[in-house]
This record gives structure tokens, C-alpha cells and sequence, in this order.
């Protein structure tokens, strides 16, 4: 159990978590070990309680969320809805899950040094990328700010949220919400005195995450040694399925090929050129032409029918993910383990 683990590697950490002398050889990961062993140790304990292929072919048999929790009971997450008395819904157990990890997330961020705690802050930020368009998304549908707060994932609060429906204008939301948060820092290409509406919420979406997996490659590069050849490969990955998805997304919109270009992160494999390519793409089978001059990209786009498949572009996206995500456990003295271990329990919500 999860809190099992956490108790004895507190206790470990309370007797000296530091590595024996001469227990490691080779400066840096000496070094990691007495800044960030304990904490790496622990995030690979909580993997282990992942669930498993065996576990979703069970969940796959369940006929009702009470079945569910029943088999869940034999998980990691042990009796994580016994205090539930109510019947059970999708929303109730999405919202458990989320706690369970966030609880366990905010234990990593208040026992980290530097720069392991940065990099743990940059995870959040791409929640509170999704929580804020959310919140602009919802007051533009005229929905009350105290229906859509529950909706935001709790990875991603932040106190100035509740405000955010004040704003008519991307400068407005910067200059009264956004410039005391960490956010502000990727807001800078936002601003404009265009009013909000469908189309602009969506650019802004696209340019936050161009600016935040921009600055979350820099730091990781910054870091060098495992941490960068681990991370940098899964934000690459990150930027160019983003650099795709606008590009389909975008056919048949008012978007220009000038304004589509902008939108594009440019720490992935495809930039510049595959940028290029993709910008002047007119449809969907001269987006599947670029990815063919990219090996790993070719294969997730073969046996992929615009609209027909068994599986659609999004699922081959999201497999390559998990995949690369599982062998950031491989290595061992790097952050790259706390940002997969993330990742993969959000698998647990989705399916």
C-alpha cells in the first residue's frame, strides 16, 4: 500500500537517507543519491503499485463501479473509496483518483530540493495551462464559476483561478490574474486586446503550451546527464504530436498557414523543417506525408484512415506516450521518473 510506503520511507529518511561512503562510485550520482535518492526511491515504489495488464483485463470484466471498487480493493489503491457511502459515479472515482495522486504528488514537492523541485513545478504548469482555459472556456458558455472550479484538476490549482472570469481580453487576464502566477512567464505571446471568444481561447491554449514545453525542454537540457536524455526526448515527442494535432485541427478553420506556424513548439524533432512542411500542409494526407520522412512517426500514422480504423491517430499518440514514459524507469539518478510516474497514473483515470 501506498501509505505503507510512505511511512517506512519516512522512517528511512528520519535514521539517514544518506548513502553509505563509498557506497557509489562516480561523483554525480553520489551527488543525486544525497539530494534525491530518497524521493526517487519512493516514486519507484508507488510505480509498482501501477496497475497492471492482469488488473484492466479484470476491470475490463466488471459490469458495474461497484465491481470496480471491489477489484480495486486488491490493488495498490486498497480502500481508497471505503469512505464513499454514496453510489458510486464516474465523476466520484475520477475525483478519488486524483486526490490519491495529488496527495502523493504534493509529498514529492515538499520534500524536494533544488532543482528537482523546479522540475516538479513545471509538471503543474501544464494543469494550470489546462485549468485556465477550462475556466475562460466555461464563463464564455456563460456556466457559474462555482460549477467549472470542481472541474479543474487539482494539479493545476491555483488561488487567483476563482478570478478568471473577469477577464474580456487576454491582456486583461494577464494584468489582473495572471502576471502573480507562474503562467506568466508563458503569457508574453498572448497578449492582445482582441476580445475572447471560441477561436482566440484556442490559440492562446497553443501558445501557452508552446512556450511552457519550450521552457520545460531548456530546464531539462540545462539539467544534462539521464535527466536530459530521458526528458528530452518525451517533451520532443510532446511538441511535435502538438505541431500535428494543430495542423489537422486547423483545416477547414479561419486560421491562416502564417498563424498556424506560430503555434508550433519548436524543441521537437520536426523543427525546422518538418515545421515548414507541416505549416504549407493542406490536408490530412500531406500531414501523413511528413511524418513518413520520420521513422518513429511513420509507424503511428500507418494503418490510420482519416476518421476509420480501429484506432485513431490520438490512440497511437497516447500508446507511444505510455511507452516512453515505461522506459524512463530503465535508468536510474534522474528526474524523468517523477514526470512518468505522473503521466501513468493519469492512465488509470482515462481508461
Amino acid at each position: 500500500r501506498s501509505s505503507d510506503l510512505v511511512a517506512r520511507a519516512e522512517r528511512l529518511r528520519r535514521g539517514g537517507d544518506r548513502p553509505a561512503r563509498g557506497a557509489m562510485t562516480g561523483g554525480s550520482e553520489f551527488d543525486f543519491n544525497v539530494n534525491h535518492g530518497y524521493l526517487e526511491g519512493l516514486v519507484r515504489g508507488f510505480k509498482a503499485g501501477i496497475l497492471t495488464e492482469a488488473d484492466y483485463s479484470n476491470l475490463a470484466q466488471c459490469e458495474t463501479l461497484e465491481d470496480m471498487k471491489l477489484h480495486l480493493q486488491t490493488t495498490d489503491y486498497g480502500s481508497f473509496l471505503a469512505d464513499e457511502t454514496a453510489s458510486l459515479t464516474v465523476s466520484i472515482m475520477d475525483d478519488k483518483l486524483k486526490e490519491k495522486l495529488l496527495t502523493e504528488f504534493h509529498y514529492f514537492r515538499n520534500h524536494a530540493f533544488e532543482p528537482l523541485a523546479t522540475f516538479l513545478n513545471f509538471i503543474t504548469y501544464s494543469y494550470m495551462i489546462d485549468n485556465v482555459i477550462l475556466l475562460i472556456t466555461g464563463t464564455l458558455h456563460q456556466r457559474p464559476i462555482a460549477e467549472l472550479i470542481p472541474k479543474c484538476h487539482p494539479l493545476g490549482s491555483f488561488e487567483q483561478m476563482e478570478a478568471v472570469n473577469i477577464a474580456q481580453t487576454p491582456a486583461e487576464l494577464y494584468n489582473a490574474i495572471l502576471v502573480d502566477t507562474p503562467l506568466a512567464n508563458f503569457f508574453q505571446d498572448c497578449l492582445s486586446e482582441n476580445d475572447i471568444d471560441e477561436m482566440n481561447i484556442e490559440i492562446m491554449r497553443n501558445k501557452l503550451y508552446k512556450a511552457y514545453l519550450e521552457a520545460f525542454y531548456d530546464f531539462c537540457k540545462s539539467q544534462g546527464g539521464t535527466t536530459e536524455e530521458i526528458m528530452c526526448p518525451i517533451l520532443q515527442f510532446e511538441a511535435d504530436r502538438r505541431a500535428f494535432i494543430i495542423t489537422i485541427n486547423s483545416f477547414d478553420t479561419e486560421l491562416t498557414k502564417e498563424e498556424r506556424e506560430k503555434l508550433y513548439p519548436t524543441c521537437g524533432l520536426l523543427y525546422p523543417e518538418g515545421l515548414r512542411l507541416l505549416a504549407n500542409a493542406e490536408d490530412y494526407e500531406q500531414v501523413k506525408n511528413v511524418a513518413s520522412y520520420y521513422a518513429g512517426y511513420r509507424a503511428l500514422f500507418e494503418g490510420i484512415e482519416s476518421g476509420t480504423g480501429e484506432k485513431t491517430l490520438e490512440d497511437k499518440f497516447f500508446e507511444h506516450e505510455v511507452k516512453l514514459n515505461v522506459l524512463a524507469f530503465i535508468n536510474q539518478f534522474h528526474f524523468g521518473v517523477f514526470y512518468a510516474y505522473v503521466k501513468l497514473k493519469e492512465q488509470i483515470g482515462r481508461a
